[in-house]
């Protein structure tokens, strides 16, 4: 996702992907009141954009499906990034324009403002000529939220400790997906909050081969340790999982704190017809086919 140096007139555009939890395995808690997690991430094709140009003066404006959820004021973590990066720059960092096109559901486990914040870093971080390596970025990430480090590298990846402990996984080939989020509001704290057990046993070694049938299988031995909380405080998520494996998904799974689900699909054709037939069938649904990132 490297950034080309634009023109003073040219906008540049910059992926932020969906982050998915393929397995998500809650395996303890600091004194802080962190929880400790193990987490087998993948990112998506699909996700909002940025675009970005030099301006006259700092703007952030927000349009898309879902820009009604969210406000463009300094509280936002695309401005937030933007002070961020600027502080830590080694020279004056020009006023720029930014419009972010939110495509994925707000607050709904697919790390939609932690990729954001992430696509404006590395996006800045050329257009700037900052010179931030990958280990200063993910640092500076780090202290807007601990989704930032595994958003910045958007590549599959296992994440440890509270999300900062990253191990690229470069085996994984790309999955067909489809994403639906039946429309319900659940806080990330209740559901934490509503944990049976926070003690739980670590992800199993992955594969050394990983074809789509070995994921299957390797994933059958894992869980999504927040799923089953989330789904006591909105059983919606339940009639979202059934509803894709109803469509043939191979796997139905919750993807973070939720309530956005996931299915996945042996082909991407199998996919796209699966998502067509969960439009129909649930036109208030957000719902997106899509494929993962590869490293």
């Amino acid at each position: 996702m490297d950034v080309a140096h634009p023109s003073a007139e040219a906008t540049i555009a910059e992926l932020a992907p969906a982050k998915i939890n393929l397995a998500l395995h809650v395996t303890g808690r600091r004194a802080d009141g962190y929880h400790l997690l193990e987490s087998l991430v993948v990112f998506t094709r699909f996700g909002d954009r940025l675009h970005i140009s030099r301006a006259a003066r700092d703007s952030l404006t927000i349009d898309g499906p879902f820009a009604a959820e969210l406000h463009a004021g300094q509280d936002n973590l695309v401005a937030r990034a933007r002070e961020a990066l600027r502080a830590a720059a080694r020279h004056a960092a020009e006023p720029v324009a930014i419009r972010l096109e939110k495509n994925l559901p707000v607050a709904s486990g697919i790390g939609g403002g932690s990729s954001d914040a992430a696509a404006a870093l590395r996006c800045l971080n050329g257009l700037w000529r900052c010179g931030l390596d990958n280990k200063a970025l993910a640092e500076l990430g780090a202290i807007l939220g601990a989704d930032l480090p595994m958003c910045l590298a958007a590549q599959p990846l296992i994440a440890r400790g509270i999300g900062e402990l990253l191990e690229p996984v470069t085996t994984l080939p790309p999955i067909a997906m489809v994403l639906a989020n039946p429309g319900v509001a659940v806080a990330t704290p209740a559901v934490f909050s509503a944990l049976a057990s926070r003690d739980n046993p670590p992800l199993p070694p992955l594969p050394g081969r990983l074809d789509f049938r070995t994921l299957v299988g390797w994933l059958d031995t894992t869980r999504n340790d927040l799923e089953a909380p989330a789904r006591l405080i909105a059983p919606a998520i339940a009639e979202t999982l059934d509803a894709l494996r109803a469509c043939g998904a191979a796997v139905a799974r919750m993807s973070g704190s939720g309530a956005t689900c996931f299915g996945l699909f042996a082909t991407q054709a199998a996919a796209e017809n699966a998502a067509a037939l969960l439009r129909r069938t649930r036109p208030d649904w957000f719902v997106a086919a899509t494929q993962t990132l590869t490293a």
